[in-house]
């Protein structure tokens, strides 16, 4: 048996676009059947040599993604960087790498699978687009979008006028240059998305703008695109020609919105909320995108373009969102969008700039990217966004990504734009971008605005002032639990609660970020049916203490690592006391503990460390939730004050106040103290609340008087034989205090503090409320109160002077 060593023979002729190479590959090379064992060349037959392509690709773009990530660069960039290494400007030099791993009749197999994989990429990103989000647009937004893209253009244009008129440049630059201006006025929607969510600041406040502001100018470049499309038809065609054209976009267009659109539709409203995708489901949805990707070549435009079109018109959001594209998401975006961009970066050659022609088509991006920056950077301060603000949003709409690179891809491939614009426009979309990116995360931090600026707390709230708490729920789960915690906390028209619920949902199936009011008549389309009964359950206890309490809803849906942004951007515009947030653990009726959650975990620990307020982890285990604590005439429900000192303490000190006002409830205030420890702070703090309960028997007092940790323990140990219902402590204490000395060392959740931790624990059995008043190292000198903005939350200013003390709240 003899293998051949030649699969192909390569040769050159005229094409529509200047020369080509013209590929001919002998019939049946398509496996090895072991080759290699016969004298062979494995890679001289078609698998081998594309799972060795698709082997080399993700080996080298693996690497540089590791190597880039810690400069805050994206995936593409890695993946263009990997393909300009193994293309013609370095390890294409090599022929001997070249001809095996990348020869002529193998690229156009690789790019085959690459195209069918950013089809399906470019469905994923118009599934991601959520179209109302027009609706939401406001001037601002507007203004910022449009200039953004119509002033490097007209200014681009105009320089390429006068550089073309003024300098002898090669006709084939000369053709390019306008493409030049106008591809670099682009800032593409999903683009700024994907770097927003990628830096963590796609719910801030810079980063809604920014994605407003890109949706504004995606829709300028579409619109544009459209025209100047339509009129270049109609010019160089035949008018029966351009007429068939335009109707064949319209019938398409058609066939998309009317007829698959309503086929996807009526599949996901089978798809039960929180269920999987059937298979059959799967097939049908993939079949449909093959449709339109087939139908858009037809009509002559890139496949590409057909699957995003469709994927804008489907409802975003789960399940499709979610389930469609986690099947798909691993085998496109690791594998075969990679090679798309690998592929673009093997066509380029760096070396291919040269002299004059290569100056002026900088110049030209130069000017571009300087109008760019300007057309958003002026209109930002014109609107009173703070200078720092207004560079980083600059910043980030000049930054480039895959839909840029496609433009420029698809240009090349039509012989629009020359090499040299080519290898220009991939460079600096690399250089700006890898500047852009890490300039952003150091300039923009959105927890800036409330972060060591102002503090609000219990303690700092006036006796007759309404209390003003957030609570946070991820589940239907953290709702009875809550509830309970509210009215516990005793609303009087006197003493009134302003209750804000903030609903939290991962981002998933959408490009765009939401924090917005929702309430009874006001429901996002996304929002999970969780969500609408949680709005119920709220609005049902504002109306039996109508008169007293206030409730008011909203909804985040973020990723879950700056999810805290909006927690603590609400906690601040509304000037809450206190952030109420469930632990990222979950007990079961029979005491048994469910999965834990790292990214809840996650967003409790950002919310601690940030909060404007004050904050406090419910650990849940079943007493707060029960039914009978909202029924009148139940037995006392009792709750434990543990008290060791400390502003966190203290804090929960003031909370506790509002307990004892509820008369269904018993308190239990035990003290842990050194022997000869006497603080000041404290022990004025407790004496006034000993006066305020004195002769009233459903509060008791203990002073547990101990030497060491091995005391502390014994007296926490105790809790259990009480009987209590809920658990209330501080939750920093001195690590290096006696009284704790070696408890730091078998934490397992920090952000309960060390005495929390060891309540979270499995020995107890009754909730755990852990308050924290200031992060760790904060000052009680350094506190602050809000001044409120809102009519229905009186301040008062002279809460802290430096003759006076905290106040607890009247009795």
């Amino acid at each position: 048996m003899s293998y051949k060593q030649v699969s192909y023979s390569l040769g050159y002729v005229r094409g529509p676009h200047g020369q080509e190479s013209l590929v001919c590959q002998y019939f049946g090379m398509i496996n090895s059947h072991g080759s290699m064992w016969f004298g062979g060349d494995p890679f001289a037959f078609s698998v081998p040599l594309v799972l060795g392509q698709f082997i080399v690709i993700f080996i080298i773009t693996s690497i540089i993604s590791f190597l880039l990530k810690p400069c805050k660069q994206g995936a593409i960039s890695a993946q263009l960087i990997g393909g300009i290494i193994l293309g013609q400007s370095f390890l294409g030099h090599v022929d001997s790498f070249r001809e095996k791993i990348f020869p002529p009749w193998g690229r156009q197999i690789l790019e085959t699978c690459a195209d069918i994989g950013f089809m399906f990429y470019l469905f994923i990103l118009g599934v991601h687009i959520d179209v109302s989000l027009v609706k939401r647009i406001e001037r601002y937004s507007v203004v910022i979008g449009t200039l953004c893209f119509m002033v490097p253009l007209i200014i681009g244009i105009i320089s390429v006028s006068i550089i073309s008129n003024s300098i002898e440049i090669d006709p084939s630059v000369r053709k390019s240059l306008p493409f030049v201006a106008t591809l670099s006025a682009v800032s593409s929607f999903p683009v700024i998305t994907t770097l927003l969510n990628d830096l963590n600041i796609l719910n801030s406040e810079i980063g809604r703008l920014a994605t407003l502001a890109s949706l504004v100018s995606d829709i300028c470049n579409y619109a544009l695109s459209l025209f100047i499309g339509s009129l270049v038809v109609y010019v160089v065609s035949q008018r029966l020609t351009a007429i068939s054209s335009i109707a064949g976009a319209l019938l398409l267009f058609f066939i998309i919105f009317f007829i698959f659109r309503t086929i996807i539709v009526c599949i996901s409203n089978r798809v039960p909320e929180g269920q999987r995708m059937r298979e059959v489901h799967f097939v049908i949805i993939t079949v449909i995108v093959l449709l339109c990707g087939l139908g858009a070549e037809v009509l002559g435009q890139p496949a590409a373009l057909g699957t995003f079109l469709l994927g804008i018109v489907v409802p975003e959001g789960p399940p499709l969102g979610t389930s469609y594209v986690n099947k798909l998401d691993t085998i496109t975006m690791e594998l075969l969008v990679p090679a798309k961009f690998v592929i673009s970066g093997l066509s380029m050659n760096i070396f291919s700039v040269k002299g004059i022609s290569g100056a002026a088509c900088v110049l030209v991006i130069f000017i571009c990217y300087a109008a760019k920056f300007t057309g958003v950077l002026i209109p930002s301060l014109y609107y009173k966004i703070p200078m720092k603000d207004a560079v980083t949003l600059a910043l980030i709409m000049c930054c480039r990504g895959s839909i840029e690179a496609t433009y420029y891809i698809t240009l090349h491939e039509e012989g629009i734009l020359g090499r040299e614009a080519y290898a220009l426009l991939l460079t600096s979309m690399l250089i700006v971008t890898g500047i852009s990116r890490p300039l952003i995360a150091r300039l923009y931090d959105p927890s800036e605005r409330y972060v060591g600026q102002c503090k609000n707390s219990i303690m700092l709230n006036h006796p007759n002032d309404e209390l003003r708490m957030l609570v946070c729920i991820h589940n239907a789960d953290n709702v009875p639990s809550i509830i309970n915690l509210l009215e516990a906390s005793a609303p009087m028209k006197n003493q009134p609660i302003a209750v804000f619920v903030l609903s939290l949902m991962e981002l998933k199936g959408r490009a765009a970020s939401v924090l917005e009011s929702t309430g009874k008549n006001k429901f996002l389309t996304t929002t999970r049916s969780w969500s609408k009964h949680a709005v119920n359950a709220f609005d049902s206890f504002a109306h039996r203490y109508l008169g007293s309490v206030v409730v008011r809803h909203f909804t985040s849906i973020a990723p879950y690592a700056s999810m805290h942004d909006d927690i603590c951007t609400l906690a601040a515009d509304q000037v809450t006391n206190i952030v109420i947030v469930p632990f990222h653990k979950q007990w079961g009726i029979d005491g048994n503990v469910g999965a834990p959650s790292p990214s809840i975990r996650m967003v409790n620990q950002n919310v601690m460390t940030k909060a404007p307020c004050s904050v406090a982890i419910l650990i849940d285990r079943g007493q707060v939730n029960t039914a009978q604590f909202i029924v009148r005439g139940r037995p006392m429900f009792h709750i434990c004050l543990l008290f060791l000192g400390g502003m966190d303490d203290c804090e929960a000190l003031a909370y506790c106040t509002r307990f004892i006002m509820n008369h269904e409830i018993s308190l239990t205030f035990i003290w842990i103290r050194e022997w000869g420890d006497d603080g000041v702070v404290e022990t004025e703090l407790v004496n006034k609340f000993r006066a305020r309960t004195i002769g009233d028997e459903r509060i008791t007092y203990k002073e547990e008087r101990v030497k060491d940790s091995i005391g502390t323990t014994r007296v926490i140990n105790s809790l259990k034989d009480y009987g209590f219902d809920l658990c209330v402590v501080g939750r920093y204490h001195d690590p290096i205090s006696p009284l704790l000395m070696g408890f730091n060392d078998w934490s397992e959740c920090p952000e309960l503090g060390l005495v929390g931790d060891i309540l979270a624990t499995s020995d107890f059995d009754f909730s755990v409320l852990v308050v924290q008043q200031e992060p760790q190292g904060g000052e009680v000198g350094s506190l602050q109160p809000f001044e409120s903005t809102y009519l229905s939350s009186a301040r008062y200013t002279d809460l802290l002077d430096n003759n006076s003390s905290y106040s607890l709240p009247r009795i």
